[in-house]
């Protein structure tokens, strides 16, 4: 999740912006959550998760 859609309680402003120490801190936390899969949507990962799935199967048959 990106923080340009989340909106602080604190300020009703938006925590992209970071107009209060509220909206600045959580931008700083969800910026260093950043992992190696953040950038990819879920819709990625789902066929990420398929390609491999069938790269496994094409090489169990392979082996069989």
């Amino acid at each position: 999740m990106t923080c340009d859609h989340l909106v602080c309680a604190n300020c009703n402003g938006r925590v992209s912006d970071g107009r209060c120490s509220v909206c600045r801190a959580n931008r700083a936390r969800l910026q260093g959550q950043q992992g190696p899969f953040a950038a990819l949507s879920p819709a990625m990962l789902l066929a990420l998760l398929a390609g491999l799935l069938a790269v496994a199967l094409i090489a169990r048959q392979a082996l069989a």
